[in-house]
């Protein structure tokens, strides 16, 4: 046994999620910090001492544990900004694993009652989008979104939608604004993400939940109406995954901060956007509201140059020199620092992410089915065979899970729970499957015209990969899900251990050495126990709702196996010790397993609450295709006979929430 769990991985990008202080079932901004918050601050700060030791026993340069150590200490700060009730010990996921039965209720998504305003906000935002693409005024002559067409929205009510209703927005539950994105996606890929980078990741989460009044009053009305759209200045060109590599930096000058340093890879800036300026304030992180110029000056520039992905908006560098800020301007969290702020908003990003994927994919569904009828090889149209016809019914499965993650983690958002773990199962699986959607499902069934201008793959191949890279690598993103769900067990049971050894100055234990055992005596005793737990009591039984049989076998199956993976996480702790963080692989194949099955479970009580017989069936074939992953086994007669009808079902427009979408013109027809 030892403290492996402190150790971070590599790479680490995502250690701070969410930082809202939940009342109830509501968000509010957190309040002016308190002696007592001071207090528990300087808790944190302990904890964070012995991590750093953690690393440097497993052998860890100086400069690394104070790296990851000031990383690891921020997250701590942003779990004290929840109530204890939705922290990420008592989220669904941990409680799945490390309690005795799983709460199935938690992992259930209610169906959504969205404020009539809010929904003749969306309604009318849709019909603008479409009748821009009827009459073609989408694009400027470059290729990006007209200006007027940003305007028009916003006279809608677009860009307020999770702008507060007291300045000015529609105050949208985020259980509405997702699944919203998904509609929004299907009918414009590109104004669904600027709807996330302006109200998730850019200027408007964190001054609707950081700023103080005099900074909502000034910013928040104007955001919400579209006057200003907003963008986040994060990355650096040395600083992406390891932002304590951060450069940019901000002197405090009189009534103003003059801010110099370079960003990068900053989606939604031109001249005159309001950003979140995420920088370096006396050497720690802090986040600066400001209003870029109008135009280019020798104090801000902008740093241009081609991306294929985000074409159709502006994505560029920004390079700040002797840049000023009025000092008014900074978001001062009542505990943490810039970082908390920072990543706050990733969580919303990471669940619209996986909206616009089942747009996405819905919309290569529509352009797939008119092609299968239309082609033919071997005098029969490819709509009869039955590689065509898996294809759809796989690509449906992929939808709904999307569809039902984003159902069940913008819930928990609203409920209050930081959601970390269920927000980067969201992006990892929504990214990963619309990837493997394009290239697998509608690049093979197009074949070589998908790679023709003016084609659906063609034109967006790069729209569709990058989200693997949005919001966190997904790989990376699988070991901070592993780091958060190992971190309570290992400071319950490991952290007594590694504590143990380093008073007794034992930097490798051996358990045949009596002096160690001896120093090991009191800290193994609760792991013991823990341990004789695990094998000694009965498995605790779960109670699933009522559910149809074939969805629910899928279920019961994920919640055996949530239940035993304890015991597997633990037993890697224990034998991998402090080169677990160094296990990367290992870390990632655990990780991956758990995201199945929680996919698993969501979507099998997400399809057991539909209607549509359709939904169903997709729902119990991709819980199929995800066990028979898990398990290492091959597909059966049976699934293939299922998901080949379910294709034929679609290709006879059996898949309803598709309807509406008018597909692309087939290019390069030919005389069947």
């Amino acid at each position: 046994m030892s403290i492996a769990w402190l150790q971070l991985d590599q790479g680490r990008d995502s250690r701070l999620e969410n930082g809202l202080v939940t009342k109830g079932s509501d968000m509010v901004a957190p309040s002016t910090g308190t002696g007592e918050e001071q207090d528990s601050s300087s808790d944190v700060q302990s904890s964070e001492s012995f991590a750093e030791t953690a690393l440097k026993l497993g052998g860890k340069s100086d400069e690394e544990a104070r790296r990851t150590g000031a990383i690891d200490k921020a997250d701590d700060q942003v779990e004290q900004l929840f109530q204890p009730q939705y922290q990420t010990v008592n989220s669904p996921i941990h409680r799945a694993v490390w309690d005795r039965g799983v709460p199935v209720d938690l992992f259930q998504s209610d169906p959504v009652e969205t404020p009539d305003d809010v929904t003749q906000v969306m309604d009318a935002s849709i019909e603008i989008v479409q009748r821009r693409h009827r009459d073609g005024n989408v694009m400027t002559t470059e290729g990006k979104v007209r200006d007027d067409f940003l305007t028009e929205l916003g006279g809608a009510g677009y860009w307020g939608l999770l702008v507060d209703r007291e300045y000015g927005g529609s105050g949208a539950p985020f259980s509405s604004f997702a699944p919203f994105l998904t509609r929004m996606a299907m009918a414009d890929a590109t104004i669904a993400g600027l709807a996330s980078v302006h109200g998730c990741i850019g200027a408007v989460d964190p001054v609707r939940t950081f700023g103080n009044e005099e900074q909502k009053q000034r910013y928040l009305p104007k955001l919400a109406s579209g006057e200003k759209l907003s963008a986040f200045a994060l990355t650096e060109p040395g600083a992406g995954s390891d932002l304590t590599a951060l450069k940019t930096t901000a002197e405090l000058q009189g009534d103003h901060y003059v801010v110099n340093g370079e960003k990068l890879f900053i989606t939604n800036v031109v001249p005159g956007r309001t950003i979140g300026l995420v920088c370096l304030i006396e050497g720690k992180p802090a986040v600066l509201i400001c209003d870029l110029p109008t135009e280019e000056n020798d104090q801000f520039q902008l740093r241009k140059y081609g991306l294929y992905a985000l074409k159709h908006t502006f994505n560029q560098g920004i390079i700040f020199k002797d840049f000023r800020i009025p000092a008014e301007n900074l978001l001062q969290p009542t505990r943490g620092n810039g970082l908390t702020i920072a990543y706050h908003g990733l969580n919303l990003g990471r669940i619209a992410l996986c909206a616009s994927s089942a747009g996405n994919m819905r919309v290569m569904m529509a352009n797939m089915i008119p092609w299968a009828h239309f082609r033919v090889t071997y005098g029969e149209p490819i709509a009869r065979r039955e590689l065509v016809r898996r294809r759809l019914g796989v690509l449906a499965g992929y939808i709904v899970a999307c569809d039902a993650l984003v159902a069940w983690c913008s819930g928990l958002i609203d409920q209050g729970y930081r959601g970390e773990m269920e927000c980067i199962i969201a992006k990892i699986f929504g990214s990963e499957i619309q990837k493997e959607a394009a290239i697998e499902l509608l690049m093979k069934t197009h074949g070589g015209r998908s790679f023709l201008h003016g084609h659906l793959l063609g034109d967006n191949v790069h729209e569709y990969l990058a989200p693997c890279i949005y919001e966190g690598e997904g790989e990376m993103l699988g070991m901070a899900f592993f780091k958060s769900l190992v971190k309570d067990h290992g400071v319950q049971y490991f952290e007594p251990v590694g504590k143990a050894l380093q008073a007794a100055g034992i930097k490798s234990p051996n358990m045949l050495n009596p002096l160690h055992m001896w120093a090991l005596k009191g800290a193994v005793l609760p792991y013991s126990k823990w341990m004789a737990g695990q094998y000694l009591r009965p498995p605790a039984r779960t109670k699933l709702p009522e559910m149809p049989y074939r969805v629910k076998r899928h279920a019961e199956f994920a919640v055996r196996e949530l239940q035993r993976a304890s015991k597997k996480i633990s037993g890697s702790m224990r034998k991998h010790q402090l080169k677990l963080a160094d296990r990367q692989c290992t870390m990632s194949l655990l990780s991956q397993r758990i995201q199945s099955l929680i996919v698993v479970l969501a979507t099998s009580l997400y399809a057991a609450r539909q209607t549509d017989p359709v939904i169903r069936d997709a729902a119990d074939l991709v819980c199929q295709q995800l066990l028979n992953d898990y398990r290492g086994s091959q597909p059966t007669d049976k699934y293939f006979r299922t998901v080949t009808k379910l294709g034929e079902t679609i290709l006879d427009g059996g898949f309803e929430t598709i309807a509406g979408i008018s597909a692309d013109e087939i290019l390069m027809k030919y005389d069947a």
